[in-house]
């Protein structure tokens, strides 16, 4: 039998939504930085300066997530 190779609709939902959410995170987390970074005298400015960080990191590994799903719907692997 012939294998047809068709995308995984359901993976590739998956992928965008993580690309969803990693895009989301893109605009946050240097939004936060900005914050911290441009108040150094408030009270918050080590925790919301480390918050924004945790979140940029976050947003890096989200994009490779997700392109990696999306590749694993297309090319089945």
């Amino acid at each position: 039998m012939e294998e047809t190779n068709r995308t995984d609709k359901q993976l590739l939902f998956k992928g965008i939504k993580t690309l969803v959410f990693a895009l989301l995170s893109l605009f946050m987390g240097p939004i936060l930085m900005h914050l911290a970074l441009s108040d150094k005298e408030n009270s918050l400015y080590l925790p919301l300066l480390i918050v924004a960080s945790l979140i940029c990191a976050f947003a890096v590994f989200l994009i490779f997530k997700g392109i990696k799903i999306i590749m694993a719907s297309m090319f089945k692997k």
